[in-house]
């Protein structure tokens, strides 16, 4: 399969430009200068950004965050703002930035372990009613109360939880670990860049927290790294639907298309169909199918020469090695082939299949009783030789890959040529030899 997401460089790429718009920020700007019109409209103008990148793409959760992390930073802005003109803090400022530090760290754990379902409007206005409503009562208690309330924030204290570790009051704390270790096992079981984004966004938020009044250049600062790691997430997963194969992970058609007007002028094309899988998906079903493919693309990325992997679409697959002629791409093209060869599947028999998913978890890597298939592909090959542009070496690949079906299936054939490709490492050789 696919290395894991949390292992791929690129799953991390959204850091990067939220970390520099932080350090410039926080560089550029004298403590007193926190209520510049720079600072106040850098925070918006992010938050007017992701807002509506994420009702275009349907990205509700990261749309409520952005909302959640503005208002905080208005609210937070204002009281920075007064204490640095007027030198003193006024009577209602203790209880603000307590219930601040409290519901930033709720909210995260509603909308980032709330899933998307439905259309977006109805789920908008569930989440804008659930957060109003629990915001809403929790203000009126503390207009009943405000010294009561402030107490219970800021001084409760439990004899079992370690001090000194944390700058904020207890309660606000304990908040904020329940709400990182809750996003913290979704992203590594849900791998996805919003979900690493919200855990860090959180991360920075509670860093920026206890550092407002004593550095008020970090409230703008890491409020905008906050909203910029959810933003460039948005783009990142945006950019991802649009160039990615959602069944095998593998860049799809639109990729394959941007990479071959790029090729250059030596470049060679390989073109791969399962064999039988219109037989095989009529035979065991769609579900035990797209298991096939995933473990065709899973082979296919590994795929050594340079060479990149594509889903094609359906049962096909593309290679593509750039500055590469076809013979020095055979070793390469032949060793995945034996290697999809080489590799059994044994099909999940679903109809015994456990409907507890602790006991199902307990019993994944057993083995089980499914019937043990092996899958086989034909791959036909073409260079840059063959058509003065990427189309024509598409269409001579294919027609590569009908001369290997023709020749019996499970085989690798170059264009114009009657015989299968011969292998010119001795390993393979010997392989081949064998069979």
């Amino acid at each position: 399969m696919p290395s894991h997401p949390l292992r791929q460089p690129g799953h991390y790429l959204f850091l990067l430009p939220a970390l520099l718009v932080g350090i410039g920020v926080w560089s550029a700007t004298p403590a007193d200068e926190v209520g510049s019109a720079m600072h106040r409209i850098l925070p918006l103008v992010l938050t007017c950004l992701g807002t509506g990148l994420g009702l275009v793409y349907n990205r509700v959760r990261a749309v409520c965050l952005l909302l959640a992390i503005a208002l905080a930073f208005a609210v937070l802005h204002g009281l920075v703002g007064s204490f640095l003109n007027t030198g003193a803090v006024s009577a209602l400022t203790p209880l603000v930035f307590h219930a601040v530090s409290l519901w930033l760290p709720l909210l995260f754990a509603l909308h980032g372990l709330w899933p998307e379902r439905g259309r977006m409007r109805q789920d908008l206005l569930l989440r804008g009613i659930a957060s109003g409503v629990a915001v809403g009562i929790f203000a009126l208690l503390a207009a009943q109360g405000p010294q009561g309330m402030h107490d219970l924030l800021s001084n409760h204290h439990w004899p079992w939880l370690p001090t000194g570790w944390s700058r904020l009051a207890q309660v606000p704390t304990v908040a904020f670990v329940g709400a990182l270790l809750g996003l913290a096992v979704q992203a590594l079981r849900q791998p996805r860049p919003l979900h690493t984004a919200m855990l860090v966004a959180l991360l920075v938020v509670w860093a920026m927290l206890p550092r407002v009044f004593l550095s008020p250049a970090l409230l703008p600062a890491l409020a905008s790294t906050a909203l910029l790691l959810l933003v460039s997430a948005m783009l990142q997963e945006s950019f991802h639907m649009a160039y990615r194969d959602e069944l095998t992970g593998l860049p799809g058609r639109r990729a394959l298309n941007e990479c071959l007007q790029r090729v250059g002028t030596t470049y060679t094309i390989a073109m791969v169909d399962v064999d039988h899988f219109k037989r095989f998906n009529d035979t065991h079903g769609h579900d035990n199918g797209d298991d096939v493919l995933k473990l065709v693309a899973a082979r296919l990325a590994g795929v050594g020469g340079g060479g990149r992997a594509f889903r094609y679409g359906g049962e096909e697959f593309a290679l593509v090695f750039l500055d590469r002629p076809a013979p020095a791409c055979v070793d390469a093209v032949e060793a995945v082939r034996a290697t999809v060869e080489s590799t059994r599947l044994q099909l999940r028999d679903r109809a015994a299949r456990v409907r507890d998913d602790a006991l199902g978890q307990l019993q994944r890597g057993r083995g089980g009783a499914g019937t043990v298939v092996q899958v086989t592909v034909s791959i036909g090959m073409a260079d840059s030789r063959v058509g003065d542009s990427p189309q024509a070496v598409l269409k001579a690949a294919d027609q590569a890959l009908y001369a290997a079906k023709d020749a019996g299936r499970n085989c690798v054939r170059a264009h114009g040529q009657q015989r299968p490709v011969a292998v010119r490492s001795r390993e393979a050789a010997q392989g081949s030899a064998s069979r």
